[in-house]
């Protein structure tokens, strides 16, 4: 398409000069450039699917290293007694 329609990760680094040229940097603009980033991050990471379970077991092997952080200690003084 054309070089102003085109997302900064596409441009070349050769036409980064002329593609900045073609940007609108009005408050405006601005304004538009930081709704459409907030959209796409938002899109990507807050608004996806949810469950599944690939989801699950994330949730599941989290909280399995939570919990061993949490009881860290206890655990190595029982494993250095010999008594586990």
């Amino acid at each position: 398409g054309p070089l102003s329609e085109r997302r900064l990760m596409d441009v070349r680094l050769g036409e980064l000069p002329t593609w900045l040229a073609t940007c609108d940097f009005s408050p405006q603009g601005l304004l538009g450039g930081v709704q459409k980033a907030w959209s796409g991050y938002y899109n990507k990471y807050i608004n996806v699917k949810r469950g599944g379970p690939a989801g699950i077991s994330m949730l599941l092997a989290g909280y399995c290293l939570l919990s061993y952080g949490w009881n860290y200690q206890h655990i190595s003084k029982i494993a250095f007694l010999g008594i586990c």
